[in-house]
């Protein structure tokens, strides 16, 4: 079964010889080291390299365990390009198991780093250097931290629905149904049934990613992190905050901890990926708000798993698949916020929040979207469409529905779009 990620493949291919260290992030498990070695070893094969010109290091298998020293890799390297006339491509895979050693020319004890090892590579003109990292310490706040200017990142998710639709085929309806439960880890297309995927998206959340971030963080309460993640699970598409988190804890009776702590472990949970935040901006005023925002998970079916496959209210999962399909399309995404003028129980006119689901930017492209799993009635039409009216500017505006199939433009030029068309359609923005 092949999974097309012609995104990911077109940003590599984009950034070749530029220079600069590409480092590939995203989530473990996403497929960064399957779009390395198999997908973008075959372009450059198809396309004239030959094999001896691509250098594949694997740090986690045995065979390659002696260049977890940043010296010996360094070296190896240099051996192999250094003073050659062709091109060569280095291929680094969970570089996040290279070790430090200590610096042979320095008598204050500093240490040598990969960092250190591959910038010194990076000056090889004939050499393009590629690394991926699978476990949260390899994350892209500190790649960033440590590369700053000398990288590129390439930011991998889980598959979108689009990837998804390329390897399952069939009824797109079906399609989207078991996409919105399962989600789009790509190993969950290669479980043999319902059971055997639940088990995979649980193993996981409790033996994966929870453990990285305890041992990286040194968290001294995971029981209040596993509390924090199961209510932005359940809280997915509403307001929150850290202090209303401390709150709830406090509340049930789990813990006692402050808002500072909970902000601190949320922040975590967004730097191993798992989470994003999406903030209000208050579309007339041109500023954004404090607090509170919106929560999204990286992906659907680890959300499910993390709650035991039991909360699964249509209208909000929808949302964070839209959420995620705008991200992936490299969209600045907000929660729209404007005003409206209504008359409260004593008589007097007050202005009223009204929200659009997300806001998108990209460049110079705009758009507002609404999230709607059903219209069915003219008063629902009204909620829904009533914040376009009021952010004054023309705009694309767009309704992503459940309920319908063929794409139409209203009398307001609003767009009412089925969510498998929108989703499987990127050049809608």
């Amino acid at each position: 079964m092949e999974i097309k990620r012609d995104i990911y493949l077109q940003q590599l291919v984009s950034y070749r010889f530029d220079g600069l260290v590409k480092v590939i992030t995203g989530i473990r498990r996403c497929g960064k080291s399957y779009l390395l070695k198999k997908i973008y070893r075959d372009y450059l094969i198809q396309n004239g390299v030959r094999d001896e010109q691509i250098i594949t290091i694997e740090l986690d298998l045995t065979k390659d365990i002696k260049y977890r020293n940043p010296l010996l890799l360094s070296s190896y390297v240099r051996g192999l390009v250094e003073g050659k006339t062709e091109e060569y491509y280095l291929f680094v895979d969970e570089i996040q198991m290279s070790d430090t050693v200590a610096n042979p020319y320095s008598s204050e004890g500093k240490r040598i780093t990969f960092y250190d090892a591959l910038n010194d590579l990076r000056s090889l003109p004939n050499l393009d250097v590629y690394v991926t990292g699978s476990n949260s310490r390899m994350l892209s706040s500190d790649i960033l931290t440590e590369f700053r200017g000398r990288s590129d990142e390439i930011r991998v998710h889980p598959l979108s629905f689009a990837e998804y639709y390329s390897a399952v085929g069939g009824d797109k309806g079906e399609a989207f149904d078991e996409y919105a439960f399962y989600g789009g880890m790509p190993l969950i297309l290669t479980r043999p049934d319902d059971m055997a995927k639940m088990r995979y998206l649980k193993a996981l959340f409790t033996e994966v990613y929870i453990k990285d971030i305890v041992e990286r963080r040194k968290i001294e309460r995971q029981d209040v992190l596993e509390q924090i993640i199961d209510l932005l699970c359940s809280s997915i598409g509403s307001l929150t905050n850290p202090v209303r988190i401390a709150d709830t804890l406090k509340s049930k009776q789990i813990a006692v901890v402050s808002s500072n702590t909970v902000r601190a472990y949320i922040g975590h949970l967004e730097d191993a990926f798992l989470f994003s935040e999406s903030k209000r901006y208050d579309i007339k005023g041109k500023s954004y708000f404090d607090s509170p925002n919106k929560y999204y998970c990286e992906d659907l079916g680890l959300r499910n798993a993390r709650i035991g496959f039991r909360q699964q209210e249509m209208t909000h999962i929808m949302e964070n698949i839209i959420y995620n399909e705008l991200v992936n399309r490299q969209f600045l995404v907000d929660v729209g916020v404007v005003y409206a003028r209504t008359v409260n129980q004593t008589g007097n006119s007050v202005r009223t929040p009204r929200e659009i689901d997300f806001v998108v930017t990209s460049g110079g492209k705009k758009a507002y979207i609404q999230s709607a799993y059903a219209m069915p009635t003219e008063e629902k039409v009204e909620t829904e469409l009533r914040p376009f009216a009021l952010t004054g500017d023309s705009f694309p505006k767009i309704v992503v529905r459940r309920d319908i199939g063929k794409r139409w433009y209203d009398d307001k030029g609003i767009l009412n779009i089925g969510i498998t068309d929108f989703l499987l359609d990127r050049e809608l923005i």
